[in-house]
């Protein structure tokens, strides 16, 4: 069995999340997002690349749907997923992310609407998408069929993004979607139990990139925000309405407070506003800080942040504007950024991570003196440009830690810039010692699996082990370890219509009607002789020996030193022998004996000599007696 990952979208770009899990015939598709920083075909997944049948359509070919959180990059094409391409089978995300997925997805629509570009969906089909949705909580166990269970874990990142543990029969696997290992101001970091795992699939934003400490970061934005109001200049933050605007909105409303400023904050639409409703209702997915002090203050209250009118852009004085959406993709935050942007006393601060193709992105690029918003506007950039790491994504560290945690056998990088990927590659590979690949967008990589598989076990078998972990239930054909692992060894007959059995070795033997075959060693052993004073012992007088034959003597002698060495109750005395295990030692009194190797370093020197012979499994414990022997 294998695992088959078929990735359409964040592969080896940031940007339109998708990626399509086959395990035992069954298919997960993780996110359905769109790029932004595409206005045509690229900005959806390529869904023809998912086999399916002709008759059953997506409906056939896909076992469920798995959001992991409300950014478009995630979920922009759920609704043309299901409603244009036909797709009606169970879809799961959080509770705050099907509640506020809809603002994300119309917002975006009107900005679709507003610059004339193709519509992919309409309102109707947002709608009738969300009503297809079934919400999970954290850490809740939800099983799809017989076969596949998926269970939620908190990512931090945004309200309601989470984590998925997925099982399919053995094999088991983690999509992280976006998450971070940091808390932060309103959100928690990510948490997730250490679990067996084939496969991880992880976010690599920030693949090669380790961050200041989050105190650094903020103090730096504070300063170049205070910097430019108090020289007369307007603030724009390029922000989506949901995330890090709430985040900031926290940091400056407390700012403002502390250092009694008059100057206004403002959101540019309503979106945040109700947003900020869903942040009240779902307080429970905050940080524990927030969660503690919601009783006396919501922190979602923002006491020095209003409304703005699109009518205000031209207002005189200093302000500082939250506006949407973020990277200056369209919409308000660019038609203001047409205004302020020649301005040198004006500031756009962009507190995330921008894709490629976006206006922020082109800001971050270098000092840009122009932009050509389209083939009849051209826009003078005069203002600061100023960036911040503010993103909700964990950084290189944090992959690693997760990585490392987790410890899965193989790992599969997505949503990440390619040569960041490889060097990210490299470290897993040599420093985690974990195969890891970073496919393209259409390519497929297959993971091998182990299979487990149910067998019986004959009492023969369960009973040959004296395991004090074991509990043997004969009745059931059970072995049921109850502290730690145990190694049962024995056989597998599998037999033509009945079902695998384990079986001990003579059971097997005497099924085939076979007898047992051991491979024997022999070595006759030279041991140098003394006077029976000098070999006499605490135990045995030379008196004693003297009255022994002696054959007897030798034997006596070697079964006291033997017992002194070994567990007195593991040699046993017989009447021309000892033996421990399968080893045997006789005295040899033949002139010339065939298992005697070597010359003497002194023929005339006295010796006796004692026939040695073992089996393979005592090989250890036959060395260790003949170098007492030697003794």
């Amino acid at each position: 069995m294998a695992i088959e990952c078929l990735v359409l979208g964040a592969g080896q770009m940031v940007g339109k999340s998708c990626v399509v899990v086959t395990v035992a015939g069954k298919r997960i598709m993780f996110d359905c997002g769109m790029h932004m920083g595409y206005a045509d075909a690229r900005s959806f997944p390529d869904f023809s690349l998912i086999t399916r049948a002709d008759e059953g359509g997506f409906d056939s070919a896909i076992s469920c749907v798995i959001i992991t959180h409300f950014h478009l990059d995630h979920i922009g094409a759920l609704p043309y997923f299901t409603e244009v391409c036909g797709y009606s089978g169970p879809i799961f995300m959080t509770y705050p992310t099907k509640a506020l997925a809809p603002l994300m997805l119309e917002d975006y629509r009107k900005v679709k609407d507003q610059r004339g570009d193709e519509e992919k969906f309409t309102s109707d089909h947002i709608i009738k998408c969300m009503d297809k949705v079934t919400t999970v909580d954290i850490k809740q166990t939800v099983h799809v069929g017989e076969d596949i269970q998926i269970c939620a874990y908190y990512a931090g990142h945004v309200l309601g993004a989470a984590m998925f543990h997925v099982k399919v029969g053995d094999a088991s696997m983690v999509y992280t979607g976006d998450y971070n290992m940091t808390p932060d101001r309103h959100l928690g970091a990510a948490q997730i139990n250490h679990l067996a795992l084939d496969l991880l699939i992880t976010e690599s934003t920030y693949a090669t990139t380790v961050r200041d400490s989050k105190y650094a970061r903020e103090r730096e934005f504070l300063k170049v925000v205070h910097k430019c109001i108090y020289r007369g200049g307007k603030v724009l933050i390029p922000a989506f309405a949901l995330g890090r605007a709430q985040e900031l909105c926290i940091l400056l409303d407390d700012y403002w407070e502390r250092m009694n400023l008059k100057v206004p904050i403002y959101f540019s639409a309503g979106l945040t506003i109700q947003s900020n409703m869903y942040y009240k209702t779902f307080i429970g997915w905050t940080s524990q800080k927030i969660k503690d002090s919601s009783a006396i203050k919501n922190a979602f209250d923002f006491k020095h942040v209003c409304s703005f009118k699109p009518s205000m852009i031209h207002d005189p004085g200093p302000c500082v504007l939250f506006a949407t959406p973020g990277m200056l993709t369209g919409g308000f935050s660019v038609e203001v950024f047409k205004h302020w942007a020649p301005s040198e006393k004006n500031l756009v601060t962009l507190p995330g991570y921008c894709l490629a193709g976006t206006l922020g992105h082109k800001l971050m690029s270098g000092k840009a003196t122009t932009v050509d918003l389209d083939k009849d506007t051209r826009i003078d950039v005069r203002c600061q440009i100023h960036q911040l790491s503010f993103s909700p994504h964990t950084d290189a560290k944090g992959i690693m830690d997760m990585v490392g945690y987790l410890s899965p056998k193989h790992v599969i990088l997505v949503h990440g810039e390619k040569p960041k990927m490889a060097a990210l590659k490299g470290r897993i590979e040599s420093e985690l010692s974990i195969p890891c690949w970073f496919p393209a967008n259409g390519e497929t990589v297959i993971i091998p699996t182990a299979q487990w598989v149910k067998i019986e076990a004959s009492n023969a078998l369960l009973n040959s082990h004296n395991n004090s972990n074991l509990h043997d239930f004969s009745t059931q054909n059970m072995l049921l370890p109850t502290q730690g692992e145990t190694v049962v060894e024995g056989f597998i007959m599998m037999e033509k219509g009945k079902k695998a059995k384990a079986v001990h070795k003579d059971e097997l033997l005497a099924s085939l009607s076979l007898e047992e075959n051991k491979v024997h060693f022999a070595y006759c052993c030279p041991v140098k002789v003394q006077s029976l004073e000098q070999m006499a012992t605490k135990e045995l007088s030379a008196g004693t020996l003297a009255g022994m034959e002696l054959d007897e003597q030798w034997l006596v002698l070697l079964f006291m030193k033997l017992k002194e060495n070994i567990h007195s109750t593991s040699v046993v005395m017989g009447s021309d022998h000892l033996s421990i295990g399968s080893f045997k030692i006789y005295r040899c009194l033949k002139d010339k004996c065939c298992h005697r190797v070597g010359k003497l370093a002194d023929p005339e020197e006295p010796r006796a000599y004692f026939c040695c012979s073992w089996t393979k499994e005592d090989e250890k414990l036959a060395w260790r007696v003949l170098s007492i022997i030697k003794d």
